[in-house]
């Protein structure tokens, strides 16, 4: 913590003349940036300011520093790190080059000898270090693609602090249990110096996944019963989603989006917001069509489209689909609107285009749990739904078909402009690859679509598990998948998609460089060289 800030600043949704900062500080206090000064907001007894930045000039990069009641408090005078600052893009139509770069799946560990041996070299933090010392060039935007933060899988230091807190013999143990305990476990996940000032001088774009909230998040409709019959699970979600709203999706959003919201306002009307949140969250869990939590972005030639692909699940068998109805017309006309945009980013948590055989498999466990090979087979399919972790698109169909629809339309649409590339970007399943997706009416002319996946950011499989993984998704599966799925009746997709860069198990992050005309990927791992110095090392790269 320095002088006041519990958490940030972090740098979140940046416009041509417009910034939003994001911070948690340690009392109630004003804070300040430029000429812009927000109060403090309070939450179950903790202190977020949203600074709202404007008047910013198009194509300019501004330097700033952030006071608490008028005195400054950030940037540290003996940081090693340059000052924070606020880029701000020509315009939303210029046809300049964007750099993105994404991942997803962070641990939060220290990044002592003893823990790299068993987490690796942190991908985000050694990036952070090049950017900061000019061996990479600064991105336009950070997109975090799911598990943020682990409240399954805690850390060591999280560990101590839920022990000194109640009895870890008792469920849920070591696990998270409310949102006293998600504020401290962000805490730990973005405080690391490097990764810190990345956070306030890059905008970041980001969506949950399960580890979010917990493993299997809403995979089924037997999940959540079972879930629901924890009596320290309301506790859990609520605290999970408020925490969510708060730390991750409030600065995902535009000035004007943040005017509209009103949980914003009645949590900036109470005395304490934390009883709005909980009561939110509780009905954002029970009723996903009460509030969206996707969400869309232009950056120059590129629109940027985030999808929940978690909380917004209906799970009734028979249809099940990754969001609700109204939720999905949202993302159709986003989608379809993006004429003028020469790159659509589809950003989802979960991969839409897994290898596929394990799609394949995915697809006839969907439809076997739904009763394709009669009665006795819908529980064992549900608990190997569970236990394999066989819930991606592939595993709601109504989804993955609907989808395919939309972008074959898209992609081909008659006259006017197309996109040059609409491209997937997704984590969860701790590899990273590339496929390419073909579909009818393709054509020189026609946009080309790809699915790229980059995971983990930090949280390696162990070299078993690795072999056993790919294994399963690239050769075992590849063999049975198709059989299964014709003989449980999964109707025949009108794409098809190879992987046809990676896989790699490495920790890694991947950077997509686009412009009008072009787009190339590549993936980067951090190492550390004998003296204790850390670079990055490509391994993988293709161009789209």
């Amino acid at each position: 913590m320095t002088d006041g800030i519990v958490v940030g600043p972090m740098l979140r949704h940046v416009g041509p003349t417009s910034a939003a900062i994001w911070v948690e500080t340690d009392r109630p206090c004003v804070v300040g940036a430029l000429d812009a000064t927000a109060a403090t907001f309070a939450v179950h007894g903790h202190h977020y300011a949203l600074l709202e930045i404007d008047g910013l000039e198009p194509a300019t990069t501004t330097e700033y520093h952030l006071t608490i009641d008028g005195e400054t408090v950030w940037p540290d005078p003996d940081s090693s790190f340059p000052p924070p600052r606020i880029r701000t893009r020509p315009d939303d139509t210029a046809d300049e080059p964007v750099r993105m770069v994404f991942g997803s799946c962070r641990m939060s560990v220290p990044h002592d000898a003893r823990h790299r041996r068993i987490y690796g070299v942190d991908a985000l933090r050694t990036y952070a270090h090049q950017v900061a010392h000019g061996r990479a060039d600064w991105p336009d935007a950070l997109l975090l693609l799911g598990d943020q933060v682990y409240a399954d899988e805690t850390a060591p230091q999280m560990q101590q602090f839920i022990a000194a807190r109640r009895d870890t013999s008792q469920p849920p143990g070591t696990e998270v249990a409310d949102f006293e305990e998600y504020a401290h476990l962000y805490r730990l996940a973005w405080s690391d110096p490097a990764v810190r000032w990345l956070l306030s001088t890059v905008p970041s774009a980001m969506i949950f996944d399960d580890h979010d909230i917990r493993d299997d998040w809403n995979t089924s409709r037997a999940w959540r019963e079972q879930m629901a019959d924890e009596p320290w699970w309301p506790d859990r979600i609520t605290g999970g989603l408020a925490a969510y709203w708060l730390y991750q999706h409030l600065g995902n959003l535009s000035p004007d989006e943040r005017a509209d919201d009103p949980v914003l306002a009645a949590v900036r009307e109470s005395d304490d917001g934390g009883k709005v949140l909980h009561e939110f969250a509780r009905t954002a869990d029970r009723d996903p069509s009460s509030y969206r939590w996707s969400f869309a972005r232009d950056i120059g030639p590129v629109r940027l489209i985030m999808i929940d692909s978690r909380c917004g699940r209906m799970l009734e068998p028979g249809r099940r689909t990754i969001v609700d109805d109204a939720e999905w017309a949202w993302i159709d006309a986003h989608i379809r609107s993006a004429s003028h945009a020469d790159h659509v980013l589809i950003g989802t948590s979960l991969p839409y285009l897994l290898p596929p055989g394990l799609h394949s498999v995915e697809a006839w466990n969907e439809s076997v749990a739904d009763g394709a090979w009669g009665e006795r087979w819908v529980k064992p399919a549900e608990t190997m739904r569970q236990v394999v972790d066989l819930e991606h698109w592939a595993a709601f169909g109504h989804s993955f078909r609907a989808m395919e629809r939309l972008i074959t339309d898209v992609a081909t649409a008659p006259g006017g402009h197309r996109p040059q590339t609409i491209t997937f970007l997704s984590g969860d399943v701790h590899y990273s690859y590339a496929a390419r997706m073909s579909y009818p009416g393709e054509s020189d002319t026609t946009s080309r679509v790809h699915q790229l996946v980059c995971s983990p950011l930090r949280n390696p499989l162990n070299r078993a598990v690795r072999y056993l993984n790919g294994a399963a998704a690239f050769a075992v599966a590849r063999a049975v998948g198709a059989p299964l799925a014709k003989r449980a009746g999964v109707p025949a997709s009108t794409v098809s998609w190879r992987v046809d860069t990676g896989p790699r198990f490495d920790n890694a992050i991947a950077t997509l460089d686009l412009t009008s005309r072009s787009a190339r990927v590549h993936w980067d791992t951090g190492v550390v060289a004998d003296d204790g110095e850390t670079s990055m090392k490509r391994i993988l790269e293709t161009d789209l």
